[in-house]
């Protein structure tokens, strides 16, 4: 069976790093899952290259136009966009399609659409970690990060549905979670061998410490998610399962004035019947119709009470989000600076010998 059914470039995006450039969405469908790629022009270019010196032929398509698009982009840029997608897409459905296999089974090929490639030995057959190229790497924590925003949703999920009470949507919500929490797991451990990759194939020192930080990051994700998966709820079932007079305790004054002056360890307590009610400044004026009024009044300002606190609790979680958000921006600027340092210390380093040299 080929690991191929089909491929389709479902867009493009924008990026600023290294430096401005255009990358384009390729989904592979295969046997039993899909997956998502993103390369640039560049990358396809190379492709071709090394398709052609590796097998001694051209492949079946030939790439769009090398240079129409820097020529042309502040003109037409959606225009010419599309047209370079759908000419890419027809390149790698020529290849696919092909009756000649020589080209899509290629090792080039298969890494540059991230085709899981099976061990000859008895190591793991889990998908080969050298594939990440340092895009698609990058791609692969951005999705480790949403993954664990899911995990999170479905852990306060469970939490919801349990102090509910609905035991069997939040068993499947923490079901769900663990799940999850095991592919995210695994694919932090990929993750973590392609970057060793990466520094082999000469990554720049900076560039593996700001991305082994990255690493870090999610396995302390993973740590804290692992936790909160595995941590009981007795003590919220414990909560539910109580009385309203458990969580709600009278006071010392009340239970007085109902069961009478507290009694010597050991005597049973037994109810006063006949005994006065107590009275204060604002119920003494009123008959039963009055003190019931009264009581639904106080009632309902409970309830604007309660309302106006979780409008107040609702802000607060916007605003914690807002400055979450505000924090993961600020520590992406941090990691550009610290790339932007780095490569500045290196021509740095570079100048200093040449002046040496020159010395």
């Amino acid at each position: 069976m080929s690991p191929i059914q089909a491929v389709f470039i479902r867009g493009s995006e924008t990026r600023n790093e290294p430096k401005l450039h255009t990358v384009y969405r390729i989904e592979v469908q295969g046997p039993v899952r899909s997956w998502l790629v993103w390369r640039r022009y560049s990358e396809f270019d190379d492709l071709h290259t090394e398709l052609t010196s590796s097998t001694g032929s051209r492949p079946p398509a030939t790439l769009p136009p090398k240079h129409s698009l820097s020529l042309r982009r502040r003109f037409n840029e959606e225009k010419i966009v599309q047209e370079r997608i759908q000419g890419l897409e027809l390149y790698l459905r020529a290849i696919i399609g092909n009756k000649d296999p020589v080209w899509r089974d290629s090792l080039a090929f298969k890494s540059f659409l991230s085709i899981p490639v099976p061990s000859t030995g008895n190591t793991s057959s889990a998908p080969a970690a050298a594939q990440f190229t340092s895009s698609s790497w990058l791609d692969e924590h951005s999705d480790l990060q949403s993954l664990v925003r899911d995990i999170r949703a479905d852990i306060n999920k469970r939490n919801a549905l349990s102090d509910a009470g609905d035991v069997t949507a939040s068993h499947q919500s923490n079901v769900q979670a663990k799940k999850k929490l095991s592919s995210l797991l695994n694919r932090v451990g990929l993750l973590a061998k392609g970057l060793d990759d990466l520094r082999i194939a000469g990554m720049s020192d900076g560039e593996v410490q700001r991305r082994g930080d990255m690493v870090s990051r999610l396995q302390d994700e993973c740590e804290k998610l692992g936790k909160m998966v595995v941590a009981s709820r007795q003590a919220g079932r414990a909560f539910s399962s109580n009385s309203a007079a458990d969580r709600n305790p009278a006071s010392q004054i009340d239970r007085d004035a109902q069961l009478g002056p507290n009694k010597p360890a050991g005597a049973p307590v037994t109810r006063v019947f006949g005994a006065a009610a107590l009275e204060t400044e604002e119920t003494r004026p009123l008959d039963d119709t009055g003190l019931v009024q009264l009581q639904q009044t106080q009632i309902d300002q409970q309830d604007v009470q309660l309302s106006q606190l979780s409008t107040i609790l609702q802000r607060q979680k916007q605003i914690g989000l807002a400055i979450g958000a505000e924090i993961e921006q600020q520590n992406e600027m941090l990691d550009r600076l610290t790339v932007d340092v780095d490569r500045v210390g290196g021509k740095l380093a570079g100048a200093k010998k040449q002046m040496n040299r020159l010395g």
